[in-house]
């Protein structure tokens, strides 16, 4: 079969035997699988988790090739997804239902042997989703990203009518926005560096879009807002938008770390302390969030049909990456055999 593999020489395409499902396994062939802002930073030498080589694809879809032995949720022939994230299911995160914050966590296609953007792979059945039937395989392809904002979301105790700031306008700051509009956000700014990023949020709902390299940037925020954000989601989280996320939220907010940093920042903890401020870490999602993603994309409450701007076969991964990496597209999708 065929696999990519991301290595300091860049992205390749090799030949590899195809892996055979044990006990508790499904064997999946590849549909459609997303190229993550993760896989970018990680081929650039910028993630702080993912090291070089590693086998990518944790935004995959499939059909079910076969099953080992005592497989029971899942049969040969149904369309799935995966919760990437692999968990001990032993730890104390793990026994209180938090398996995305599992003690020994390694993550399918990230961290592991094993990733999706090959044109078979083996999965613990305990992490597969069935995918209904009314959603395409695009549309499936962004069930794992989508419920990266549904579980932030929920981690900042909902947006009900509240003032809404997102910093990054990338597939999870957009994400992120439809899933605020969705859930009855009183008002969303959306803050990005490009001027076409801040047109493309303001196509997709914002009530406003503001530069994010502008000095004033969480003023014009804050301004934009006609008051103090009640939440922030930092999609970037870099030095410059942790500043920014606390400056919109004072006093009383909370900000969401939804991004993955990609090295350490400063805090300002007097600042957090007086004008008490709550940062929130936000890592992955569960269950539940898939369920809720897979519903919001079923009624169309999230609008994906538009995200989609560049496909490529596996065969054509390296270009896939160049164009993911280039800035000039939203979510970049490669197509397995059966896509």
């Amino acid at each position: 079969m065929r696999r990519v593999i991301v290595s300091g020489g860049g992205v390749s395409v090799e030949s590899a035997e195809a892996p055979e499902p044990g006990p508790g396994e499904v064997l999946v062939r590849t549909a459609v699988a997303g190229i993550c802002g993760s896989d970018t930073h990680a081929l650039a030498g910028l993630h702080p988790f993912i090291e070089l080589p590693y086998a990518p694809g944790h935004e995959v879809c499939g059909t079910v090739e076969a099953a080992g032995p005592g497989v029971t949720g899942v049969g040969v022939g149904q369309r799935v997804t995966l919760e990437p994230f692999l968990p001990c299911w032993e730890c104390k995160q793990c026994r209180a239902g938090r398996q995305n914050i599992c003690e020994r966590l390694r993550f399918f296609g990230c961290a592991h042997d094993q990733g999706g953007m090959a044109d078979l792979f083996t999965v613990d059945q305990r992490r597969l989703h069935v995918i209904p039937d009314g959603l395409s395989w695009e549309r499936a392809a962004f069930i794992e990203p989508l419920s990266t904002p549904v579980h932030a979301v929920g981690l900042a105790e909902g947006v009900r009518r509240k003032a809404v700031a997102i910093l990054g306008a990338g597939t999870i700051g957009i994400l992120t926005l439809q899933v605020a509009r969705a859930y009855g956000a009183r008002r969303v700014v959306v803050t990005a560096r490009s001027a076409a990023s801040r047109e493309r949020a303001l196509e997709f709902g914002a009530d406003a879009a503001i530069d994010a390299l502008s000095p004033k940037c969480a003023d014009e925020v804050r301004t934009a807002l006609g008051e103090s954000a009640d939440v922030v989601f930092d999609c970037v989280a870099e030095q410059p938008t942790t500043e920014q996320a606390l400056a919109m939220a004072m006093k009383g907010g909370t900000v969401v770390v939804v991004g993955v940093p990609p090295a350490g920042v400063r805090v300002p903890l007097p600042l957090i302390q007086d004008a008490q401020l709550r940062i929130q870490g936000s890592a992955t999602y569960l269950p539940a969030d898939f369920a809720e993603s897979m519903r919001l994309l079923g009624s169309g409450e999230v609008d994906v049909s538009r995200m989609v701007t560049a496909t490529h076969s596996l065969d054509k991964a390296a270009a896939g990456f160049a164009d993911a990496a280039s800035g000039r597209h939203l979510k970049v999708l490669l197509t397995g055999a059966c896509g």
